[in-house]
């Protein structure tokens, strides 16, 4: 695959041109081969990068916990071992089905990407405390809460767009990818050890450590919104500018994205919530 539009083979001149403005609106520029020390310090300090990190971190411990153990749940309301398995085939039409209307969502009404992250997290939560509190005698109710647990597809991909979407600098960007994928994948091993076989069919440890993780991933969504909305707000204010974009992107912010400048130095730049 190309690292760049420049250099798709299969790509006219003008489709070139098109698909390198698409990626101007962005205010990111494009792929810079050279590491810029300052921008990994950046990347590191930056309170952007620290909570979507921390998002990685509280989706990997809850897909690793779901994707593990949700046979050894099933199995714990009174359903057979291949039911089990068969009961496990709807998680799949949640996620073909949510995910992408969140996707549509968030690029349809502008600035929604954290409200969505924050709402998509509540049914999974609603879930979790019904296996928590539910009667095992109502095992098709708890199967129902086990099966919105697979809605966490949901939270990843709008991380993912968070992440592509406000932070301009290649360098930096690399960096916050790079810790957000080593948060999320810690995540996943820790998610896959806080369930324990004496607390079957419950798991109250691990149901827990969940709804810890569901409610984290909310106050921080809510947290970055209002933090994206503030420094906008302020670089407006600063810069005398009162209307902007449908992007929020202008001339010199596309300049100064095609410069390498990070989202911080780069004062043109506005944050999509």
């Amino acid at each position: 695959m190309p690292d760049s539009p420049s250099n798709a083979r299969f790509l006219t001149r003008k489709q070139k041109v098109v698909a390198i403005h698409r990626i101007a609106e962005n205010m990111i520029g494009v792929k810079n081969t050279h590491f810029e020390f300052a921008q990994a310090v950046e990347a590191a300090l930056d309170v952007k990068v620290i909570c979507l990190a921390l998002i990685g971190l509280g989706c990997g411990v809850i897909n690793g916990g779901v994707s593990n153990f949700a046979s050894s749940l099933i199995r714990g309301y009174g359903f057979s071992g291949i039911y089990a398995t068969l009961l496990q085939l709807p998680t799949g039409a949640f996620e073909l089905v949510l995910v992408p209307i969140c996707g549509l969502a968030a690029g349809y009404f502008r600035n929604t990407r954290c409200l969505i992250l924050a709402l998509i997290c509540l049914p999974p939560l609603a879930g979790l405390i019904g296996i928590r509190l539910i009667h095992l005698d109502h095992r098709w109710s708890l199967v129902g809460c086990t099966w919105l647990q697979y809605l966490i597809g949901g939270p990843v991909i709008l991380a993912w767009n968070l992440l592509t979407s406000n932070i301009a600098g290649h360098t930096k960007r690399s960096i916050a990818n790079g810790l957000w994928f080593v948060f999320y994948a810690g995540g996943n091993i820790a998610g896959a050890n806080i369930f324990f076989a004496r607390e079957a069919p419950r798991y109250f440890s691990a149901l827990t450590g969940l709804i810890v993780c569901y409610a984290g991933l909310i106050a921080i969504a809510a947290f970055l919104r209002q933090w994206m909305w503030w420094e906008n707000k302020r670089r407006d204010k600063q810069s005398g500018v009162s209307e902007r974009t449908a992007e929020g992107a202008d001339e010199q912010a596309i300049v100064s994205g095609f410069q390498d400048m990070t989202d911080q130095k780069n004062l043109h730049f506005r944050y999509c919530w």
